[in-house]
C-alpha cells in the first residue's frame, strides 16, 4: 500500500473489474443483485409490500451453535473492502474465518470485534487507515486480500441463541495477482489471567517468509494503578533457532532468547507515553491513522468492576519483515508500592487479548488456538 493510501495510481486505467457480495446478491454474479422475491431473515415483514428490486434482503440470521459461509469468491484477485454489522454485544460471540485457495485450516480465524478493534463488545469510534468503526457500529477493513483461486468467509455463532439482523458486503478486484504478493493471516490470542511471570504471547509457530503488519490488543487490569510498562518484543528468525513454538522468553524452561526488536512499554507500542494521561489526570483516548487507544472502559463500581482497554498499532509503513519464523509477546507490567521512596515494577496477572496480523506465503501452520475454546460464557453474556 503507498503512502498516499491509493490516489497516486487511482487515476489508472485497468483491465480489473468489481465484483460485490451482500445478502442482496449472495453469489456476486454481474447483475444479480436486488432480484430476491422475499427475504430469509426475521425482518421480512418490513418489505412485504415492495415488488422486486427494493430493499427485499439486505441481511441475514446467524441460528445458534451454527457455521455459516457468507462469502465464496473464484479468483484470481484481491478482496478491497469488507463492511459487517451487528449489535455490539454480539461482537465477541462471532468467530470470523477466512481461507485462501484450497486450504483446510483458516488464514484469519478472529472474533468478529476483535478483527474491528471492538474487543470489549461495545460501540467505539475508530478512525485508521486498514481499520474504521463508524457510528454506530459501521465495521470496515481496508485490508488488502490477495488470492489465487478462491476466497471463503465463514462466520460461527457460538451463542445458543439465534443472532438477528447480520449485514454484510465484500468487494473485491478480479484481477491477476503478483506471484510474490502473500496471503493475510490473522490470529487471536487470550491469557486470562497471565501466568505468573510470564509474557502474553501474541504470535508463535510461524514457519514462511512473511512481514508482520499490525496488533490490536484488548486489556483488563486487575489490579489498582498503572499496568502498561510491559514491553513488546519480536524475535524473528535466528532469534528463534533451535528454538520449538512456546519455548524459550520469560517464565520458560528451555534457555532464554532474546529479540531483535524490544520497545520499552506498552503505551510506547501503541504510540502514546506516560500512561496516556491528559492534563486532567485522565486517560485520553485517540484513534489515528496507523496507531492509537479509541476505547477505555471506567468502572461503575458495579459488574463493569475493572478498567478495560482497546489499543491498535499497525506496520504498515514499517511491516517488520522476517523470512522464516516469527514470535510476538508482550508482558504485564505496573508498579509496586514504594519501598525506602523507590518505586519498582511488578508483574501483573491481567485479561489480555491479542489480534496479530501478518502477511505469508503459503501453506501456513495451523494455529493452535480456536477462539470457540477461549471466549468464556461470561463474555457472550456481559452488557458490559
Amino acid at each position: 500500500m503507498s503512502q498516499t493510501a491509493g490516489l497516486a495510481d487511482l487515476a489508472l486505467l485497468s483491465e480489473a473489474r468489481t465484483f460485490s457480495i451482500s445478502a442482496e446478491n449472495r453469489d456476486g454474479r454481474p447483475g444479480g443483485g436486488g432480484r430476491a422475491a422475499r427475504g430469509d431473515h426475521s425482518t421480512a415483514w418490513a418489505s412485504r409490500e415492495l415488488p422486486v428490486g427494493w430493499k427485499k434482503s439486505p441481511t441475514i440470521d446467524l441460528e445458534g451453535r451454527s457455521r455459516r459461509t457468507f462469502a465464496e469468491i473464484e479468483g484470481p484477485g484481491v478482496v478491497q473492502h469488507i463492511w459487517i454489522t451487528v449489535l455490539p454485544q454480539h461482537q465477541r460471540s462471532i468467530v470470523l474465518r477466512v481461507f485462501w485457495d484450497e486450504e483446510e485450516e483458516p488464514s484469519i480465524e478472529v472474533p468478529l470485534g476483535d478483527f474491528f478493534c471492538q474487543g470489549w463488545s461495545r460501540y467505539v469510534p475508530v478512525t485508521s487507515i486498514p481499520v474504521t468503526v463508524a457510528p454506530a457500529g459501521g465495521l470496515n477493513s481496508y485490508w488488502r486480500m490477495p488470492f489465487r483461486r478462491r476466497a471463503r468467509f465463514e462466520v460461527e455463532n457460538l451463542s445458543t441463541a439465534t443472532i438477528e439482523g447480520f449485514f454484510y458486503q465484500v468487494t473485491w478486484s478480479q484481477e491477476d495477482v503478483p506471484e510474490r504478493a502473500a496471503y493475510l493471516h490473522a490470529q487471536w490470542r487470550r491469557s486470562d489471567p497471565m501466568d505468573e511471570m510470564s509474557p502474553h504471547v501474541i504470535l508463535d509457530a510461524v514457519a514462511g517468509q512473511g512481514h508482520y503488519v499490525g496488533t490490536y490488543l484488548a486489556w483488563e487490569s486487575h489490579q489498582s494503578g498503572w499496568w502498561g510498562e510491559g514491553e513488546v518484543k519480536f524475535y524473528l528468525d535466528d532469534d528463534l533457532a533451535g528454538v520449538g513454538p512456546g519455548e524459550g522468553g520469560e517464565g520458560a524452561t528451555a534457555p532464554t532468547i532474546f529479540p531483535t526488536i524490544c520497545g520499552t512499554g506498552t503505551e510506547d507500542y501503541v504510540g502514546g507515553a506516560w500512561a496516556f494521561e491528559d492534563p486532567q489526570g485522565q486517560y485520553a483516548e485517540y484513534s489515528t491513522p496507523y496507531l492509537g487507544m479509541p476505547e477505555v472502559h471506567r468502572p461503575d463500581g458495579f459488574y463493569a468492576s475493572q478498567q478495560r482497554f482497546g489499543m491498535y498499532r499497525w506496520h504498515i509503513p514499517d511491516p517488520i519483515r522476517f523470512r522464516e519464523r516469527i514470535r510476538v509477546s508482550v508482558q504485564a507490567l505496573g508498579f509496586q508500592r514504594p519501598v525506602d521512596d523507590l518505586v519498582r515494577y511488578k508483574p501483573l496477572r491481567d485479561d489480555v487479548a491479542s489480534t496479530a496480523f501478518w502477511y505469508q506465503s503459503e501453506p501456513h501452520r495451523p494455529f493452535a488456538d480456536d477462539p470457540a475454546h477461549q471466549v468464556l460464557t461470561w463474555d457472550l453474556l456481559d452488557p458490559t
